[in-house]
């Protein structure tokens, strides 16, 4: 037995003795990885301390000099020469009393309570000081946070100014950035370690190795007594290898050493032991891996076959074809299919496009599609456009509008169109077009019919490539990655037959909803209700939906998901300029001072509404592209149109998704144990109409509004021209605009009372009688 046992070990031995010696190597490359872990872990805790206490310090230090400030403005406030100017009522002369005893002072002033002339100044007089005078009326205590002034910080402390025990207004004193930043600029910082003073997504200071300064958030830490906050960072080296940390590690590195020793060493001992004679069994030498691996490979001789180049045919150029200028609007194209667009003028777009991109040195271009029963024929015609330029194009297929936009950011294109009608009739459709980032609006869209006519398309020596990709689950990923709900929330979701029929409830099911779908089969004839849910009446299947299932809210979303309606269980609407005070208070909540943008049909109460929670709003033009094209102006991080679109710039991209837009407000909702229909409705609101549309007889819509501009005259109010002419009182406001979609006057009123708004309806109809008697008016 002893004999047959010892041959059979030496053999076995003898097989497994070519992999010893990298057995051997690799457990010594396993030690030394775990120590070299080891030691980073230990430096690691190291720049943790070190960043801890410069961070903590920072913090402490800023907080000390901003208290320092803040009790010498309310020693000021209460000296003798200020308070009998209180009690005067000479709000100036105290002003200039506190700002004799506080020379470093770059401006102080005291205001009553109302702040009238800060709002009527607005917005030369700039949003900053308004915010912090407010917030500090609001808290009935000091408050201290950065503001702009010509585009640089500066420090801003307001408190509320009492004479006795009467309040008597505001005081506001204006000092340089550096009164925050001195504390950081003396604390020490290691180098590898980042360490910044911010204020919402400004950062006025920042030391450091700043390639960390996304991460900074994790380990940040309030400035107690302001908005400001220290944000810190430091290189991660992730977890301890096996879970080992100190001292277990090191025993595990030791033994790992020893044995990789014997595995190197006791092979030829052990070898000997079983088989003295092991030379007479050796027939030949075995190979080492070493032999092995310098050894061609085995195979079947098969080659793989190189991928073949298909290579593209360029078509003949077709025939000239007729465009109707009338198509290219104030923010898209938009036209009837099979009288002011087919695919002849598609192509002719897509060319002219291509020629855009050419001219920016920009290769690759999204192309996305509604549900309209003619979007193949036209994705067909602009693709063919786009190639004959040379541009790359990638057809994502049926797509919601953002989800094409989505498209542009997570492919690194930096372009796309998407094929849409939007929230019009089955037979119209369009394109919304982005180039180099920016979604083309008036000049940039005239420009590319100019191309067309003037036959300034570029042709390339060779057509553009053409690949289909789905991006609907990494939309889907990117979404319910940021965005999860607190708790469930029921909601019905009405898509009107549109395009976001399919992704809308999937995204909302991802971040936790439940979803009872409604017309979300997608059809372009849209045979249940018209997708646009700013108009009342294609709410009601919604609304009685919502009622019969016992949900919490409904959702509904236009034709190409970049508009969000909202309705209440108990069939309130909410309108979406409310809605934009719910999202702009989450937003302000982390970003204080930020600025907001709305439109010009957005509700009155908005911007004190925003002024409250700390932000700076911004009314502007309506139309989406004219609104994101004054969020890149302004660094918004959130706006809002009446029409339904919302754009975030704070942890999104900033172009307008009603699909994200629902997924945001369902997560504010969720945050609040209470019934959301109570939150909706408890936004601040009054008596307001919809939409008010009104045909002109000529068709010249844009003709009405200047000569209304010019003919009326509304007493006690101010009037804004800013896109058509907005009245606004103290107790509403009234407003006629130009459709840029269609060719229709769009007007909407809203008021404190139903008394108000009356009285606003009579003056516009008094004014608007004047300058055309004849226009039929619904009201």
């Amino acid at each position: 037995m002893t004999d047959k046992t010892e041959p059979t070990k030496a053999r076995v031995f003898a097989q497994l003795r070519p992999w010893l010696p990298w057995l051997a190597a690799a457990l010594a490359l396993l030690a030394v990885w775990l120590a070299w872990s080891g030691w980073r872990a230990l430096q690691e805790e190291s720049r943790r301390t070190s960043v801890t206490l410069a961070r903590d310090n920072a913090a402490g230090m800023v907080a000390g000099l901003l208290r320092t400030d803040v009790k010498r403005l309310q020693d000021l406030l209460a000296d003798a020469p200020v308070q009998a100017a209180l009690e005067a009522g000479d709000l100036p002369a105290a002003a200039r009393a506190v700002a004799a005893g506080w020379p470093e002072a770059e401006q102080v002033e005291l205001h009553p309570a109302e702040l009238d002339a800060m709002y009527a100044a607005l917005p030369a007089g700039g949003y900053g000081p308004v915010a912090v005078m407010e917030a500090a009326l609001v808290r009935g205590e000091p408050v201290v946070s950065l503001i702009r002034v010509d585009d640089a910080p500066r420090l801003a402390i307001a408190a509320p100014v009492q004479a006795g025990e009467v309040a008597r207004g505001v005081a506001f004193v204006r000092l340089p950035a550096t009164r925050a930043t001195a504390a950081l600029d003396g604390v020490d910082v290691d180098p590898a370690t980042y360490v910044a003073l911010r204020q919402g997504g400004f950062t006025l200071l920042e030391k450091g190795d700043v390639s960390q300064a996304e991460a900074a958030e994790r380990m940040a830490v309030p400035v107690a007594g302001s908005d400001l906050r220290v944000a810190a960072s430091m290189p991660r080296t992730g977890r301890p290898p096996f879970g080992l940390e100190g001292i277990p590690l090191f025993v595990a590195v030791i033994l790992l050493l020893l044995l990789a020793y014997l595995l190197w060493r006791v092979p030829a001992r052990v070898r000997r032991a079983l088989s003295p004679d092991a030379g007479a069994h050796d027939a030949a030498p075995e190979r080492t891996l070493v032999e092995a691996l310098s050894e061609p490979p085995a195979g079947d001789g098969t080659a793989v076959p190189a991928t073949p180049t298909v290579v593209a045919r360029d078509a003949p150029r077709p025939p000239p074809v007729d465009i109707d200028k009338g198509i290219f609007r104030a923010y898209d194209i938009r036209g009837i299919v099979g009288k002011t667009l087919d695919a002849g003028v598609a192509e002719l777009i897509g060319q002219s496009v291509g020629s855009l991109m050419q001219e920016q040195d920009l290769h690759d271009i999204v192309i996305g599609r509604d549900g309209r029963l003619s979007g193949p024929d036209l994705v067909a015609g602009l693709v063919k456009g786009l190639r004959r330029a040379g541009r790359n194009v990638i057809d994502i297929g049926l797509a919601p509008t953002p989800v094409t936009y989505f498209g542009a950011y997570h492919l690194r294109t930096g372009c796309c169109i998407s094929v849409t009608g939007s929230h019009n009739p089955p037979d119209y459709n369009g394109f919304k077009i982005v180039v180099g980032g920016g979604t083309l609006s008036g000049d940039a869209i005239t420009d590319l019919y100019a191309r067309i006519a003037d036959g300034r398309l570029h042709d390339a020596p060779a057509p553009g490539e053409v690949s289909e990709r789905d991006i609907g689950d990494d939309y889907v990923e990117r979404i319910a990655s940021d965005i999860q709900l607190a708790r469930p929330l029921k909601v019905v979701v009405d898509a009107g037959n549109g395009v976001a029929g399919e992704i809308g409830p999937r995204v909302l099911e991802a971040i936790g909803a439940e979803v009872i779908p409604l017309f979300c089969e997608i059809d372009g004839t849209f045979p249940n209700h018209h997708p646009d849910p700013s108009e009342p009446h294609n709410l009601v299947d919604l609304i009685g939906t919502v009622k019969r299932f016992g949900a919490d809210l409904g959702i509904a979303f236009d034709g190409d998901g970049d508009r969000l309606g909202v309705v209440t269980k108990d069939g309130e609407n909410i309108f979406p300029d409310r809605l934009l005070m719910l999202f702009a208070a989450d937003v302000l909540d982390r970003n204080p001072g930020a600025v907001i943008v709305y439109d010009v049909k957005c509700t009155g109460r908005l911007p004190g509404h925003i002024l409250r929670h700390g932000g700076s709003p911004l009314m502007w033009k309506t139309g989406h592209s004219l609104i994101k094209a004054k969020m890149r102006e302004t660094e918004a991080e959130l706006a809002g149109e009446m029409s339904g679109h919302f754009f975030f710039q704070e942890r999104w991209y900033g172009f307008d998704d009603g699909i994200y837009a629902a997924a945001r407000l369902l997560e504010i909702l969720a945050l609040d144990p209470g019934d959301p229909s109570e939150a909706l409705n408890a936004l601040p609101g009054g008596v307001s109409t919809p939409e008010i549309k009104v045909e002109v007889a000529d068709g010249n819509p844009h003709g009405f509004v200047e000569r209304f501009q010019q003919q009326a005259r509304f007493e006690g109010a101010r009037t804004s021209t800013i896109d058509g002419l907005r009245v606004d009182w103290n107790d509403g406001w009234g407003l006629v605009r130009a459709s840029n979609t269609t060719p229709v006057l769009v007007l909407r009123f809203d008021a404190d009372s139903q008394e108000a708004l009356d009285r606003i309806l009579a003056d516009f109809r008094a004014q608007i009688a004047l300058v055309d008697p004849e226009l039929k008016l619904p009201f």
